[in-house]
């Protein structure tokens, strides 16, 4: 027994380090976008689109050892796992933690204001990961949150307070579900043993078996959609879970296994029902093209050039999804310069945290978001409802517009303590105008030399990045 238990010490050490360095392209994004035909769909991507900074919080069994989420029960060659624990024994121990899980100190209000004081506006939680364990209490299984020692708390519906703690802050909704489920018998079937993160068997031969998942699936989806009040974003992973023919050559370019067969589980069917009752709903099933991915998501990484459709970078604060041990955040001039770059490109920034297994952030989390809320509770008219401009980036320079034009922002990043003189090409301000640097309200006078608009820095505590707004010469 004891050497049970140090056996599995060792593999939390592994995966704990595992999940700081797993891999970033686990899906590609797609490189087309097709706007939504739909006009109510298309005015709730507007107002997500103002919305710019959001909250995607990874909590399930793998809080519970503090571990990579979902990835280390599947088996594919980038997965590690101790080689002396038998694969069948480490799921069972894995799924285990359903007995054990037991967040007596939940408490979303606490993640609901952090993500509010950060200057946050929108949240994706998520209600289901691979693993298959619900946070919410789903009908259609006993793999749930609401079933296992958290069943007699009043808070059992984990989503539904998380959801109503986020909406009185004033954000946008929205539900993260994974499309695979590897604890359903109707994806992973016991007959079979599961090599890699598709279904484990030839639906081809076996469509009952599958109609059946495709019948819990959209149950559950429909669960959430019809119980959980308003929801503003569908917000679906596990983008392999698709129609054979919309397998590309660049799908098959990122190696993962593809299998002969269809995955398709009716998204049109999906997300019909869904808008029945949250009209404008904005699906976003990541990786598959079409209609249904109604703004894309690249994963840990910021677009090199700028974009003019919907999309986010959904990015870790520190180095794993979810909450583990010691993890390493980073510092709050990093997430306002990612994010900074991001909006300037035309995207928002999704960014990821992870509650620990009782329920509560980590008081680093919190310290770090409030550093975040500093610098945009000042110059958030920069960034919130903006749109793209034309000349958007020169050196350490980002720029973007209000939403009627008549207004540019600038972001001068600050890397050094040295800064003497702010200058850049391109966007020029109105003959005679003053710069305003925002916060301060300062008005400086400006030059322009050879193409090149030049100001002296100002005076400033700032040391993150430096806002200022002019009318430009076009006006």
């Amino acid at each position: 027994m004891m050497k049970i238990k140090y056996l599995l010490l060792l593999v939390l050490i592994a995966l704990a380090k595992f999940s700081i360095a797993q891999r970033n392209d686990i899906l590609k994004e797609s490189t087309k976008y097709e706007w939504p035909q739909d006009e109510a769909v298309k005015k709730k991507l507007d107002t997500w689109q103002d919305q710019k900074f959001g909250m995607i919080i990874h909590w399930g069994l793998y809080a519970v050892p503090g571990i990579i989420e979902s990835w280390s029960i599947c088996s594919e060659d980038w997965i590690e796992r101790d080689s002396t624990i038998k694969y069948e024994d480490y799921k069972k121990w894995y799924w285990g933690h359903s007995e054990k899980f037991n967040p007596t100190k939940f408490n979303p209000e606490q993640w609901a204001k952090a993500g509010k004081d950060a200057g946050m506006k929108y949240l994706v939680f998520t209600t289901k990961h691979h693993d298959g364990f619900a946070m919410f209490d789903t009908k259609e299984s006993d793999f749930s949150i609401a079933k296992g020692p958290f069943a007699n708390n009043p808070k059992k519906d984990v989503a539904k307070y998380v959801f109503d703690a986020f909406r009185k802050e004033n954000f946008m909704i929205g539900a993260y579900f994974s499309k695979p489920d590897w604890h359903s018998q109707y994806y992973w079937w016991d007959k079979y043993a599961t090599a890699d993160r598709n279904n484990n068997y030839d639906i081809r031969k076996n469509p009952w078996r599958w109609n059946m998942f495709k019948s819990y699936t959209q149950n559950q989806i429909g669960e959430l959609m019809n119980n959980y009040g308003s929801i503003d974003i569908l917000w679906l992973d596990g983008g392999w879970v698709r129609p054979r023919a919309s397998v590309n050559q660049e799908v098959l370019s990122w190696g993962a296994p593809i299998p002969e067969w269809s995955q398709d589980i009716d998204m049109p069917k999906i997300a019909a029902n869904a808008r029945k009752v949250q009209p404008g709903l904005i699906v976003v099933d990541r990786t598959v093209h079409g209609q249904y991915e109604n703004y894309q998501t690249p994963e840990q990484k910021i677009p090199e050039k700028q974009l003019d459709y919907p999309w986010e970078s959904c990015m870790t604060l520190g180095g794993a999804w979810g909450f583990v041990p010691n993890d390493q955040y980073k510092s709050a001039g990093e997430v306002v310069h990612k994010l900074v770059e991001i909006v300037a490109k035309g995207g928002s920034l999704l960014l990821g945290i992870g509650p620990k297994a009782d329920g509560t952030l980590p008081d680093n989390v919190i310290t770090r978001l409030e550093e975040i809320g500093k610098w945009t509770s000042k110059n958030g008219v920069a960034i919130y409802g903006t749109r793209i401009t034309k000349n958007y980036h020169d050196g350490q320079n980002w720029f973007t517009q209000s939403k009627d034009g008549k207004t540019i922002y600038g972001i001068s990043l600050i890397n050094n303590a040295t800064n003497k003189e702010i200058s850049w090409q391109g966007s020029i301000p109105k003959k005679g105008s003053l710069i305003t640097i925002l916060g301060t309200n300062q008005k400086v006078k400006w030059t322009l030399k050879d193409g090149k608009v030049h100001f002296n820095f100002p005076k400033t505590e700032e040391k993150i990045a430096l806002t200022f707004s002019f009318t430009p010469e076009t006006n």
